[in-house]
Protein backbone atom coordinates (compact mmCIF):
# COMPACT_ATOMS: atom_id res chain seq x y z
CA UNK A 1 0.00 0.00 0.00
CA UNK A 2 1.46 3.68 -0.73
CA UNK A 3 -0.81 4.58 1.66
CA UNK A 4 -1.35 3.88 5.31
CA UNK A 5 -4.95 4.99 5.68
CA UNK A 6 -8.72 4.64 4.83
CA UNK A 7 -11.29 7.46 6.04
CA UNK A 8 -15.07 6.21 6.69
CA UNK A 9 -17.25 9.08 6.73
CA UNK A 10 -20.95 9.05 6.95
CA UNK A 11 -24.24 11.21 5.99
CA UNK A 12 -25.14 11.08 9.52
CA UNK A 13 -24.96 9.71 12.60
CA UNK A 14 -25.83 5.91 13.05
CA UNK A 15 -25.69 5.42 9.66
CA UNK A 16 -23.13 2.65 10.00
CA UNK A 17 -19.45 4.35 10.36
CA UNK A 18 -18.18 1.99 13.36
CA UNK A 19 -19.74 -1.50 12.68
CA UNK A 20 -18.47 -0.73 9.11
CA UNK A 21 -14.67 0.15 10.29
CA UNK A 22 -14.79 -2.55 12.52
CA UNK A 23 -15.49 -4.73 9.82
CA UNK A 24 -12.87 -3.58 7.36
CA UNK A 25 -10.26 -4.01 10.48
CA UNK A 26 -11.31 -7.39 10.35
CA UNK A 27 -11.43 -7.93 6.94
CA UNK A 28 -7.51 -6.79 6.34
CA UNK A 29 -6.09 -8.59 9.79
CA UNK A 30 -7.41 -11.60 7.72
CA UNK A 31 -5.56 -10.44 4.62
CA UNK A 32 -2.20 -10.20 7.24
CA UNK A 33 -2.16 -6.71 7.70
CA UNK A 34 -1.49 -5.36 11.46
CA UNK A 35 -4.09 -2.74 11.51
CA UNK A 36 -5.47 -0.40 13.70
CA UNK A 37 -8.23 1.98 13.99
CA UNK A 38 -9.07 5.79 15.01
CA UNK A 39 -11.46 7.98 15.75
CA UNK A 40 -10.09 11.64 16.85
CA UNK A 41 -12.68 12.67 18.31
CA UNK A 42 -15.79 10.45 20.02
CA UNK A 43 -18.57 11.61 21.80
CA UNK A 44 -20.61 8.69 23.54
CA UNK A 45 -21.18 7.78 26.74
CA UNK A 46 -19.77 4.03 26.57
CA UNK A 47 -16.43 3.92 27.45
CA UNK A 48 -13.60 1.52 28.21
CA UNK A 49 -10.69 1.35 30.65
CA UNK A 50 -7.50 0.59 29.10
CA UNK A 51 -4.75 -1.43 31.11
CA UNK A 52 -2.82 1.63 31.85
CA UNK A 53 -5.69 2.90 33.16
CA UNK A 54 -6.83 5.32 30.01
CA UNK A 55 -10.39 6.10 29.07
CA UNK A 56 -11.52 5.24 25.76
CA UNK A 57 -14.38 4.87 23.47
CA UNK A 58 -15.78 1.65 23.48
CA UNK A 59 -16.41 1.92 19.98
CA UNK A 60 -12.67 2.16 19.29
CA UNK A 61 -12.23 -0.69 21.65
CA UNK A 62 -14.66 -3.31 19.34
CA UNK A 63 -12.73 -1.89 16.41
CA UNK A 64 -9.45 -3.08 18.10
CA UNK A 65 -11.08 -6.33 19.20
CA UNK A 66 -12.23 -6.88 15.27
CA UNK A 67 -8.18 -6.09 14.24
CA UNK A 68 -7.54 -8.52 17.65
CA UNK A 69 -5.04 -6.07 18.84
CA UNK A 70 -5.02 -4.32 22.70
CA UNK A 71 -6.83 -1.55 22.64
CA UNK A 72 -5.05 1.86 23.19
CA UNK A 73 -5.83 5.49 23.95
CA UNK A 74 -4.48 6.93 21.11
CA UNK A 75 -7.00 5.35 19.28
CA UNK A 76 -9.24 7.71 20.53
CA UNK A 77 -7.70 10.92 21.99
CA UNK A 78 -10.72 12.98 22.53
CA UNK A 79 -13.50 11.39 24.24
CA UNK A 80 -16.93 14.23 25.08
CA UNK A 81 -18.77 12.63 27.50
CA UNK A 82 -22.38 14.56 27.52
CA UNK A 83 -23.88 15.65 31.07
CA UNK A 84 -26.56 17.68 29.85
CA UNK A 85 -28.27 18.83 26.52
CA UNK A 86 -25.21 21.83 25.77
CA UNK A 87 -22.16 20.29 27.92
CA UNK A 88 -19.58 17.67 27.88
CA UNK A 89 -17.03 16.57 29.84
CA UNK A 90 -14.03 16.26 27.67
CA UNK A 91 -11.43 13.50 28.07
CA UNK A 92 -7.84 14.17 26.30
CA UNK A 93 -5.76 10.99 25.84
CA UNK A 94 -7.90 8.71 28.37
CA UNK A 95 -7.91 11.74 31.31
CA UNK A 96 -10.26 14.25 32.22
CA UNK A 97 -9.13 17.72 30.63
CA UNK A 98 -12.09 19.60 31.74
CA UNK A 99 -15.98 20.32 31.67
CA UNK A 100 -16.87 22.31 28.66
CA UNK A 101 -19.94 24.04 27.13
CA UNK A 102 -19.98 23.18 22.80
CA UNK A 103 -19.34 26.36 22.22
CA UNK A 104 -16.36 26.58 24.62
CA UNK A 105 -14.90 23.23 22.88
CA UNK A 106 -15.62 24.73 19.42
CA UNK A 107 -13.35 26.99 20.67
CA UNK A 108 -10.60 24.92 21.72
CA UNK A 109 -10.35 22.96 18.75
CA UNK A 110 -6.81 24.35 17.93
CA UNK A 111 -5.30 23.03 21.14
CA UNK A 112 -6.18 19.82 20.44
CA UNK A 113 -4.70 19.29 16.88
CA UNK A 114 -1.35 18.61 17.80
CA UNK A 115 -2.22 16.09 20.65
CA UNK A 116 -4.33 14.32 17.72
CA UNK A 117 -2.01 14.50 15.07
CA UNK A 118 0.57 12.82 17.58
CA UNK A 119 -1.56 10.26 18.52
CA UNK A 120 -2.26 9.24 15.19
CA UNK A 121 1.80 9.09 13.97
CA UNK A 122 2.30 6.83 16.94
CA UNK A 123 -0.26 4.51 15.77
CA UNK A 124 1.45 5.06 12.06
CA UNK A 125 4.55 4.11 13.55
CA UNK A 126 3.50 0.79 14.37
CA UNK A 127 1.10 -0.10 12.12
CA UNK A 128 0.42 -1.49 8.27
CA UNK A 129 -2.89 0.35 7.92
CA UNK A 130 -5.03 2.66 9.85
CA UNK A 131 -8.98 2.52 9.10
CA UNK A 132 -9.87 6.18 10.69
CA UNK A 133 -13.86 6.90 11.00
CA UNK A 134 -15.73 10.52 11.42
CA UNK A 135 -18.11 11.66 12.86
CA UNK A 136 -22.02 12.04 12.62
CA UNK A 137 -22.15 14.16 9.13
CA UNK A 138 -19.34 15.11 6.93
CA UNK A 139 -21.64 18.31 5.90
CA UNK A 140 -21.48 19.95 9.02
CA UNK A 141 -20.95 23.04 7.33
CA UNK A 142 -21.35 24.90 10.03
CA UNK A 143 -18.43 23.34 12.17
CA UNK A 144 -16.12 23.09 9.50
CA UNK A 145 -13.63 25.66 10.85
CA UNK A 146 -11.31 23.93 12.58
CA UNK A 147 -12.98 20.49 12.33
CA UNK A 148 -10.84 17.86 13.79
CA UNK A 149 -12.71 14.23 12.89
CA UNK A 150 -14.38 14.51 9.36
CA UNK A 151 -12.42 16.37 6.34
CA UNK A 152 -9.85 18.43 9.17
CA UNK A 153 -8.78 15.23 10.36
CA UNK A 154 -8.56 13.42 6.62
CA UNK A 155 -6.60 16.53 5.63
CA UNK A 156 -4.19 16.25 8.53
CA UNK A 157 -3.22 12.98 7.61
CA UNK A 158 -3.81 13.18 4.05
CA UNK A 159 -6.08 10.11 3.94
CA UNK A 160 -8.68 9.17 1.30
CA UNK A 161 -12.31 9.00 2.15
CA UNK A 162 -15.23 6.43 1.53
CA UNK A 163 -18.85 7.99 2.50
CA UNK A 164 -21.46 5.97 3.93
CA UNK A 165 -25.19 6.14 3.57
CA UNK A 166 -28.01 4.56 5.26
CA UNK A 167 -30.70 3.70 2.83
CA UNK A 168 -32.54 2.22 5.45
CA UNK A 169 -33.90 5.65 6.89
CA UNK A 170 -34.72 7.06 3.64
CA UNK A 171 -33.35 8.91 0.81
CA UNK A 172 -29.90 7.73 0.33
CA UNK A 173 -28.88 8.87 -3.30
CA UNK A 174 -30.58 12.06 -2.15
CA UNK A 175 -27.95 12.03 0.87
CA UNK A 176 -25.08 10.92 -0.75
CA UNK A 177 -25.40 13.21 -3.36
CA UNK A 178 -26.25 16.19 -1.20
CA UNK A 179 -23.40 15.72 1.42
CA UNK A 180 -20.93 15.64 -1.76
CA UNK A 181 -22.28 18.75 -3.40
CA UNK A 182 -21.50 20.83 0.13
CA UNK A 183 -18.05 19.97 0.02
CA UNK A 184 -15.45 21.76 -1.14
CA UNK A 185 -13.51 21.41 -4.66
CA UNK A 186 -10.28 20.04 -2.94
CA UNK A 187 -12.46 17.80 -0.41
CA UNK A 188 -14.33 15.83 -3.04
CA UNK A 189 -10.93 15.11 -4.47
CA UNK A 190 -10.73 13.01 -1.28
CA UNK A 191 -14.00 11.25 -2.07
CA UNK A 192 -13.10 7.75 -3.62
CA UNK A 193 -16.19 5.97 -2.88
CA UNK A 194 -19.47 5.87 -1.56
CA UNK A 195 -21.07 2.61 0.48
CA UNK A 196 -24.57 1.80 0.72
CA UNK A 197 -25.40 0.48 4.07
CA UNK A 198 -28.51 -1.70 5.76
CA UNK A 199 -29.98 -2.55 2.46
CA UNK A 200 -33.67 -4.61 2.64
CA UNK A 201 -34.21 -6.35 -0.33
CA UNK A 202 -33.13 -7.23 -4.28
CA UNK A 203 -30.01 -5.32 -5.10
CA UNK A 204 -30.90 -5.29 -8.87
CA UNK A 205 -33.72 -2.72 -7.87
CA UNK A 206 -30.98 -0.31 -6.47
CA UNK A 207 -28.36 -0.82 -9.63
CA UNK A 208 -30.45 2.07 -11.50
CA UNK A 209 -29.99 4.61 -8.94
CA UNK A 210 -26.46 3.85 -8.06
CA UNK A 211 -25.51 4.10 -11.84
CA UNK A 212 -26.99 7.39 -12.01
CA UNK A 213 -25.43 8.90 -8.39
CA UNK A 214 -22.24 7.52 -9.32
CA UNK A 215 -22.86 9.40 -13.25
CA UNK A 216 -23.67 12.55 -11.33
CA UNK A 217 -20.98 12.58 -8.49
CA UNK A 218 -18.44 10.95 -10.41
CA UNK A 219 -17.15 8.06 -7.63
CA UNK A 220 -17.86 4.78 -7.71
CA UNK A 221 -20.00 2.24 -5.42
CA UNK A 222 -17.91 0.45 -3.44
CA UNK A 223 -20.63 -1.67 -2.13
CA UNK A 224 -23.86 -2.41 -0.89
CA UNK A 225 -24.20 -3.52 2.90
CA UNK A 226 -27.20 -5.89 3.60
CA UNK A 227 -28.95 -5.02 6.90
CA UNK A 228 -27.99 -7.18 9.62
CA UNK A 229 -28.24 -7.85 13.04
CA UNK A 230 -24.96 -8.68 15.15
CA UNK A 231 -24.23 -8.83 18.56
CA UNK A 232 -21.70 -6.19 18.54
CA UNK A 233 -21.56 -3.54 21.09
CA UNK A 234 -23.21 -0.42 19.40
CA UNK A 235 -21.27 3.42 19.80
CA UNK A 236 -24.14 5.17 21.41
CA UNK A 237 -27.62 4.95 22.69
CA UNK A 238 -29.75 5.52 19.46
CA UNK A 239 -28.96 1.85 19.14
CA UNK A 240 -31.76 -0.11 18.01
CA UNK A 241 -31.59 -2.82 21.35
CA UNK A 242 -32.71 0.06 23.50
CA UNK A 243 -35.71 0.37 21.97
CA UNK A 244 -36.82 -3.62 21.08
CA UNK A 245 -36.17 -6.77 21.82
CA UNK A 246 -38.15 -10.04 20.85
CA UNK A 247 -39.79 -11.62 23.97
CA UNK A 248 -38.31 -13.94 25.62
CA UNK A 249 -38.84 -16.53 29.39
CA UNK A 250 -36.58 -14.00 31.05
CA UNK A 251 -36.52 -10.17 31.32
CA UNK A 252 -33.89 -8.16 32.47
CA UNK A 253 -35.12 -4.93 33.17
CA UNK A 254 -32.44 -1.72 32.44
CA UNK A 255 -33.07 1.45 33.33
CA UNK A 256 -33.05 3.70 30.57
CA UNK A 257 -32.10 6.81 31.85
CA UNK A 258 -31.78 10.39 30.65
CA UNK A 259 -27.86 9.94 31.17
CA UNK A 260 -27.26 6.22 30.80
CA UNK A 261 -23.85 5.60 30.15
CA UNK A 262 -22.19 1.75 29.11
CA UNK A 263 -25.23 0.52 28.14
CA UNK A 264 -22.80 -2.22 27.07
CA UNK A 265 -22.41 -3.71 30.09
CA UNK A 266 -25.51 -6.08 29.28
CA UNK A 267 -24.61 -7.16 25.71
CA UNK A 268 -23.51 -10.48 27.49
CA UNK A 269 -27.36 -11.34 28.39
CA UNK A 270 -27.75 -11.38 24.16
CA UNK A 271 -26.02 -15.06 24.01
CA UNK A 272 -28.79 -16.14 26.28
CA UNK A 273 -31.74 -17.42 23.95
CA UNK A 274 -34.25 -17.21 26.71
CA UNK A 275 -33.19 -13.91 28.09
CA UNK A 276 -35.01 -10.40 26.89
CA UNK A 277 -32.98 -7.02 27.98
CA UNK A 278 -36.15 -4.45 28.17
CA UNK A 279 -34.62 -1.09 28.59
CA UNK A 280 -37.50 0.71 30.75
CA UNK A 281 -38.46 4.01 30.07
CA UNK A 282 -41.35 4.91 32.09
CA UNK A 283 -43.37 3.74 34.94
CA UNK A 284 -45.65 1.84 32.42
CA UNK A 285 -42.68 -0.81 31.42
CA UNK A 286 -42.29 -2.48 34.67
CA UNK A 287 -44.77 -5.20 34.09
CA UNK A 288 -42.78 -9.24 34.44
CA UNK A 289 -39.33 -7.85 35.02
CA UNK A 290 -36.92 -10.63 36.19
CA UNK A 291 -33.85 -8.95 37.23
CA UNK A 292 -33.69 -5.02 37.55
CA UNK A 293 -30.51 -3.21 36.84
CA UNK A 294 -30.03 0.76 37.66
CA UNK A 295 -27.43 1.19 34.94
CA UNK A 296 -24.20 3.68 35.07
CA UNK A 297 -24.98 7.68 34.90
CA UNK A 298 -22.90 10.73 33.16
CA UNK A 299 -24.86 12.56 35.93
CA UNK A 300 -26.28 10.52 38.64
CA UNK A 301 -27.94 13.02 40.58
CA UNK A 302 -30.09 14.67 38.21
CA UNK A 303 -30.92 10.79 37.31
CA UNK A 304 -32.28 10.12 40.16
CA UNK A 305 -34.74 13.28 40.28
CA UNK A 306 -35.48 11.92 36.96
CA UNK A 307 -36.85 8.59 38.74
CA UNK A 308 -38.73 10.73 40.85
CA UNK A 309 -40.51 12.73 38.75
CA UNK A 310 -41.67 10.34 36.32
CA UNK A 311 -43.06 7.82 39.23
CA UNK A 312 -40.17 5.38 38.41
CA UNK A 313 -38.97 5.22 41.94
CA UNK A 314 -42.33 4.20 43.09
CA UNK A 315 -42.51 1.03 40.79
CA UNK A 316 -38.77 0.37 41.61
CA UNK A 317 -39.72 0.05 45.28
CA UNK A 318 -42.66 -1.94 44.63
CA UNK A 319 -40.51 -4.29 42.43
CA UNK A 320 -37.91 -4.75 45.64
CA UNK A 321 -41.47 -5.69 48.01
CA UNK A 322 -42.02 -8.28 46.11
CA UNK A 323 -38.36 -10.01 47.29
CA UNK A 324 -37.41 -9.53 42.91
CA UNK A 325 -33.63 -8.90 41.99
CA UNK A 326 -32.20 -5.40 41.79
CA UNK A 327 -28.65 -4.71 40.34
CA UNK A 328 -26.73 -1.46 40.22
CA UNK A 329 -23.78 -0.96 38.12
CA UNK A 330 -21.59 2.39 38.87
CA UNK A 331 -24.32 5.47 39.31
CA UNK A 332 -26.75 2.71 39.36
CA UNK A 333 -25.04 1.93 42.44
CA UNK A 334 -25.05 5.05 43.66
CA UNK A 335 -28.76 5.33 43.09
CA UNK A 336 -29.18 2.69 46.02
CA UNK A 337 -27.88 4.42 48.59
CA UNK A 338 -29.43 6.67 51.39
CA UNK A 339 -27.96 10.01 49.09
CA UNK A 340 -25.46 11.79 46.89
CA UNK A 341 -23.78 14.89 47.46
CA UNK A 342 -21.98 17.06 44.92
CA UNK A 343 -20.89 20.04 46.51
CA UNK A 344 -18.70 20.93 44.24
CA UNK A 345 -21.08 20.84 40.85
CA UNK A 346 -18.75 17.89 39.23
CA UNK A 347 -21.39 16.29 37.42
CA UNK A 348 -24.84 18.11 38.27
CA UNK A 349 -26.05 21.62 38.47
CA UNK A 350 -28.14 19.87 41.41
CA UNK A 351 -26.09 19.68 45.02
CA UNK A 352 -27.23 16.59 46.45
CA UNK A 353 -30.26 14.22 46.43
CA UNK A 354 -31.68 11.52 48.33
CA UNK A 355 -31.34 7.45 46.68
CA UNK A 356 -33.50 4.75 46.86
CA UNK A 357 -32.39 3.92 49.92
CA UNK A 358 -32.19 0.15 49.09
CA UNK A 359 -28.49 0.32 50.22
CA UNK A 360 -27.18 1.40 53.47
CA UNK A 361 -24.71 3.72 51.72
CA UNK A 362 -24.15 7.65 51.09
CA UNK A 363 -21.85 8.53 47.81
CA UNK A 364 -20.15 12.09 47.81
CA UNK A 365 -19.54 13.21 44.06
CA UNK A 366 -15.54 14.14 43.95
CA UNK A 367 -13.56 15.85 41.39
CA UNK A 368 -10.62 13.18 41.02
CA UNK A 369 -12.11 10.06 38.47
CA UNK A 370 -11.29 6.92 38.83
CA UNK A 371 -10.26 4.85 36.01
CA UNK A 372 -8.61 1.21 36.61
CA UNK A 373 -9.26 -2.31 35.17
CA UNK A 374 -9.47 -4.63 38.44
CA UNK A 375 -10.01 -8.61 38.95
CA UNK A 376 -10.93 -9.87 42.15
CA UNK A 377 -12.91 -12.31 43.72
CA UNK A 378 -16.35 -12.61 44.97
CA UNK A 379 -17.88 -14.78 47.76
CA UNK A 380 -21.40 -14.23 48.08
CA UNK A 381 -24.78 -15.55 49.13
CA UNK A 382 -27.56 -13.92 46.83
CA UNK A 383 -30.97 -14.63 46.42
CA UNK A 384 -30.94 -17.14 48.57
CA UNK A 385 -27.77 -18.75 46.58
CA UNK A 386 -23.90 -19.10 47.33
CA UNK A 387 -21.36 -18.01 44.82
CA UNK A 388 -17.32 -17.72 44.93
CA UNK A 389 -15.99 -17.12 41.84
CA UNK A 390 -12.64 -14.95 40.06
CA UNK A 391 -14.03 -11.85 38.31
CA UNK A 392 -12.87 -9.00 36.43
CA UNK A 393 -13.74 -5.78 34.92
CA UNK A 394 -13.39 -1.70 35.05
CA UNK A 395 -14.06 1.14 37.00
CA UNK A 396 -14.84 4.60 35.73
CA UNK A 397 -16.38 6.99 38.75
CA UNK A 398 -16.01 10.07 40.31
CA UNK A 399 -18.04 9.06 43.42
CA UNK A 400 -16.69 7.94 46.62
CA UNK A 401 -19.08 5.47 48.40
CA UNK A 402 -19.33 4.82 52.08
CA UNK A 403 -21.16 1.78 53.03
CA UNK A 404 -22.23 0.32 56.55
CA UNK A 405 -20.19 -3.41 57.70
CA UNK A 406 -23.30 -4.97 58.21
CA UNK A 407 -23.93 -5.50 54.52
CA UNK A 408 -21.94 -8.05 52.34
CA UNK A 409 -19.28 -6.62 50.08
CA UNK A 410 -19.48 -7.95 46.80
CA UNK A 411 -15.79 -8.09 45.41
CA UNK A 412 -12.64 -8.63 47.02
CA UNK A 413 -10.13 -7.11 44.83
CA UNK A 414 -6.45 -6.74 44.82
CA UNK A 415 -4.11 -5.32 47.40
CA UNK A 416 -7.46 -5.73 50.28
CA UNK A 417 -9.71 -3.47 48.17
CA UNK A 418 -13.65 -4.55 48.41
CA UNK A 419 -16.20 -3.18 46.36
CA UNK A 420 -19.92 -2.69 46.32
CA UNK A 421 -22.25 -3.77 48.74
CA UNK A 422 -25.45 -6.33 49.23
CA UNK A 423 -28.28 -5.64 51.56
CA UNK A 424 -29.22 -7.88 54.62
CA UNK A 425 -31.97 -9.50 52.60
CA UNK A 426 -30.02 -10.38 49.87
CA UNK A 427 -31.85 -9.25 47.12
CA UNK A 428 -29.99 -5.55 46.19
CA UNK A 429 -26.16 -5.75 45.33
CA UNK A 430 -24.16 -2.75 44.28
CA UNK A 431 -21.01 -2.50 42.60
CA UNK A 432 -18.78 -0.33 40.05
CA UNK A 433 -17.61 -3.08 38.70
CA UNK A 434 -18.41 -1.98 34.56
CA UNK A 435 -18.20 -5.51 32.55
CA UNK A 436 -19.08 -7.67 35.82
CA UNK A 437 -21.49 -9.31 33.48
CA UNK A 438 -19.30 -10.40 30.68
CA UNK A 439 -18.11 -13.16 33.92
CA UNK A 440 -19.41 -16.11 32.13
CA UNK A 441 -19.97 -17.71 35.86
CA UNK A 442 -21.14 -14.50 37.91
CA UNK A 443 -23.95 -14.01 34.95
CA UNK A 444 -25.30 -17.81 34.97
CA UNK A 445 -25.54 -17.61 38.80
CA UNK A 446 -27.84 -14.92 38.29
CA UNK A 447 -29.81 -16.54 35.24
CA UNK A 448 -29.87 -19.85 36.90
CA UNK A 449 -31.13 -18.70 39.80
CA UNK A 450 -34.37 -16.83 38.33
CA UNK A 451 -34.82 -20.43 35.76
CA UNK A 452 -35.13 -22.33 38.63
CA UNK A 453 -37.79 -19.64 40.54
CA UNK A 454 -39.61 -19.84 36.83
CA UNK A 455 -39.51 -23.75 36.27
CA UNK A 456 -37.20 -23.00 33.66
CA UNK A 457 -34.45 -25.86 32.56
CA UNK A 458 -31.32 -24.50 33.23
CA UNK A 459 -28.61 -24.75 30.47
CA UNK A 460 -24.75 -25.24 30.44
CA UNK A 461 -22.36 -22.92 28.37
CA UNK A 462 -20.93 -23.85 25.27
CA UNK A 463 -19.29 -20.68 24.76
CA UNK A 464 -17.79 -18.33 26.97
CA UNK A 465 -18.55 -14.27 26.23
CA UNK A 466 -15.30 -13.86 24.71
CA UNK A 467 -15.65 -16.58 22.70
CA UNK A 468 -18.81 -15.65 21.89
CA UNK A 469 -17.71 -11.90 20.60
CA UNK A 470 -15.32 -13.90 18.74
CA UNK A 471 -18.29 -15.74 15.95
CA UNK A 472 -19.75 -12.24 16.35
CA UNK A 473 -16.44 -10.77 14.91
CA UNK A 474 -16.35 -13.71 11.93
CA UNK A 475 -19.44 -13.41 10.93
CA UNK A 476 -19.01 -9.54 10.55
CA UNK A 477 -15.82 -10.58 8.08
CA UNK A 478 -17.83 -12.22 5.91
CA UNK A 479 -20.75 -10.11 5.32
CA UNK A 480 -17.93 -7.29 4.73
CA UNK A 481 -15.62 -9.15 2.41
CA UNK A 482 -18.74 -10.45 0.95
CA UNK A 483 -20.88 -7.00 0.05
CA UNK A 484 -17.46 -4.27 0.29
CA UNK A 485 -15.01 -4.31 -2.48
CA UNK A 486 -12.27 -4.53 -0.29
CA UNK A 487 -9.84 -4.87 -2.98
CA UNK A 488 -10.96 -1.84 -4.58
CA UNK A 489 -10.06 -0.03 -1.31
CA UNK A 490 -6.61 -1.59 -1.45
CA UNK A 491 -6.29 0.27 -4.67
CA UNK A 492 -6.85 3.60 -3.47
CA UNK A 493 -4.89 3.10 -0.45
CA UNK A 494 -2.04 2.21 -3.33
CA UNK A 495 -2.75 4.74 -5.90
CA UNK A 496 -4.27 8.40 -3.62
Amino acid sequence: MKKKNIMFQGTGSSVGKSILTAGVCRVLKDMGYHVAPFKSQNMALNSFITKDGKEMGRAQVVQAEAARIEPMVEMNPILLKPSSDVGSQVIVMGEVYQNMTATEYHKNKPKFKNIIKEAYDKLAEEYDAIVIEGAGSTAEINLRENDLVNMGMAEMVDSPVVLIGDIDRGGVFASIYGTYMLLEKEEQARMKGFVINKFRGDVKLLEPGIKMLEDKINIPCLGVIPYFTLHIDDEDSVSLRLSYQAKKDIVVGVLRLPHISNFTDFTPFEMDEDVEVKYIKSALDFKDIDLLIIPGSKNTIEDMVYLNNTGMTKKILEHHKKSKPIIGICGGYQILGSGIIDEGNNESSVLKTNGLGLLNTSTIISNKKRTVQVEGTIDISFMGEKLKADVKGYEIHMGVTKFNESHQHFVHLQEGHMDGAINQEENVLGTYLHGIFDNDKFRKFLLDNIRRQKGIETKDQTLSFEEFKETQYVELGKIIKEHLDVEKILEIMSEF
